[in-house]
């Protein structure tokens, strides 16, 4: 019996392809309440339906608890989790833990009901449900794969453009500070304004004056289109890698 739902439980042991029943279902689960968490965000809505809510919440919630039990009960049928203390080392497995957290996301709205700020956190925890979808699809494995890979080349670009923002912003509040304090007024102030300009979002209509500022802040946002761009090369390569590599793999296999 615990191997039969083994292969209905664990997406690893399905042999058919795509999902099995019973995964495919969970991800249906899972749409359906981060799409209820999304929604209850509306005011209007959550007021005019408020039964609907709580009685959904608990419904996903009993349903991915027995979900978790399930996974918990056939993890020792997996080779990884078999023998002493099996069911342990699988609790304290990536996707088991996200479960885990999925799971008391449904009980924070009860333990915090006062602060608004708070009961906001607690719908965003349940929005992040959405991660436990990470398990049926490789792309998520191929992205920390892809990550793993390049994970030097990402730091030297990291290390790059903050000492570009640290040294920009430096020198906009030396030369921009006496003019415009609330906004250059420190490093820190300054350093938000040299972010906001190096990912080429803007900050509004706030722009240095003086010459020695205008030429700092052009070097920032001249610097901007090749540094904020080269993370976004480095894992295009590294995931077209993975996943030459993974299909290779694969062919080999069959």
């Amino acid at each position: 019996m615990r191997q039969l739902l083994y292969r209905y439980v664990d997406a690893t042991a399905w042999n058919r392809k795509g999902l099995s029943p019973f995964n495919f279902a969970i991800c249906i689960l899972i749409i359906v309440s981060v799409f209820l968490a999304v929604i209850e965000t509306e005011r209007p809505i959550r007021e005019a339906y408020p039964y609907l809510f709580l009685v959904s919440e608990r419904i996903l919630f009993a349903l991915f608890v027995i979900e978790y039990g399930l996974r918990v009960y056939v993890a020792p049928e997996n080779p990884k989790y078999s023998g002493r203390f099996g069911r342990l080392r699988y609790m304290k497995s990536g996707w088991a833990v996200f479960d885990l957290l999925a799971l008391l996301s449904f009980m924070a709205p009860f333990v915090s009901n006062s602060l608004a700020f708070y009961i906001r956190l607690t719908r965003i925890f349940r929005i992040l449900r959405v991660s436990k979808l990470g398990r049926f699809t490789q792309a998520w494995d191929l992205l920390w794969e892809a990550t793993a890979r390049r994970k030097f080349e990402l730091l030297m670009s990291a290390t790059i453009a903050f000492i570009l923002l640290l040294v920009s912003s430096a020198f906009l509040y030396l030369f921009e500070a006496e003019l415009q304090p609330e906004e250059f007024g420190s490093i820190p102030r300054a350093l938000w304004w040299s972010v906001a300009t190096l990912t080429t979002v803007g900050y509004g209509d706030v722009t240095p004056i003086t010459a020695a500022g205008k030429f700092f802040a052009s070097l920032t946002a001249i610097s901007g289109i090749g540094i904020v761009a080269m993370p976004t090369g480095i894992l295009a390569a590294a995931f077209s890698d993975a996943f030459q590599a993974r299909q290779e793999a694969g062919t080999n296999k069959e």
